[in-house]
């Protein structure tokens, strides 16, 4: 047990610049205290105490804000960040070195007995806001997006976003991330399926800028292999983009 602690104070270390020492984590992090709450808890369920296990847990869901039923099963070097509002479900199963912000819930879709709850596989991060429910399965190193609702299995190493969630394309939000970093400032975490009408034009003029530089890059392409001098060609495309990034700033 004494071993299990002292990873949960690692992983504290590891995924929050914010922790200066171990004292500070064992003092002062409520989802560090969740966790080895749940681990006794947890342990008593196994034996047969239900009622004292369901009643630390309750204990600890007055102490952390952070309610995790005795019944779940977590993983080694889990991490909960912030923490408050986090709900875990009673056959929730959460894997090795996963990650949850604050309002995160894993919950049920159905009062029946048996399964209901979701499977997180390692390594996976959801964040702040996000619910996951249904007795579904989330792949190794998966990303659920702020806010997101996940109804379905999500892929290893998949993103999902959104209301319902749906899977990111990483080529075209790579691409709109470039071309975000040209424009000065960012569009990481922002979903297309937001319903502000400027990110949704910015997605638009960015989503057109992409296409329009595949096409051009073809064209060049095509040049080449006929044996057509394309320099002049390749500096007209980067004042193309230029001018036009510029017209969009503006």
């Amino acid at each position: 047990m004494f071993d299990r602690i002292r990873e949960d104070i690692a992983s504290v270390f590891h995924r929050d610049p914010a922790a200066r020492n171990a004292w500070e984590v064992i003092t002062c992090y409520p989802g560090f205290h969740a966790i080895v709450i749940h681990r006794l808890s947890h342990r008593l369920w196994t034996l047969g105490f239900k009622w004292l296990a369901r009643f630390i847990s309750h204990i600890g869901r007055w102490l952390t804000g952070i309610e995790i039923h005795p019944g779940a099963r977590i993983g080694r070097r889990f991490f909960i960040d912030h923490g408050m509002g986090v709900v875990i479900g009673e056959t929730a199963e959460i894997g090795d070195d996963c990650t949850l912000y604050h309002g995160v819930t894993l919950g049920g879709t159905s009062w029946n007995k048996g399964k209901r709850h979701p499977t997180l596989g390692k390594g996976v991060v959801i964040g702040a806001g996000a619910k996951v429910l249904g007795p579904i399965t989330i792949g190794d190193g998966a990303k659920i997006g702020s806010n997101a609702v996940v109804v379905k299995d999500v892929p290893p190493g998949a993103t999902v976003v959104g209301i319902p969630a749906r899977l990111v394309d990483d080529s075209r939000r790579d691409a709109r991330e470039r071309q975000a970093e040209q424009m000065g400032f960012s569009a990481y975490a922002i979903s297309e399926n937001m319903d502000d009408p400027i990110v949704k034009a910015i997605h638009g003029l960015l989503d057109h800028t992409v296409v329009t530089d595949q096409r051009l890059n073809k064209i060049i392409e095509a040049l080449d292999r006929l044996g057509a001098r394309v320099d002049e060609l390749k500096a007209l495309e980067d004042k193309f983009d230029a001018a036009y990034l510029n017209k969009i700033v503006d």
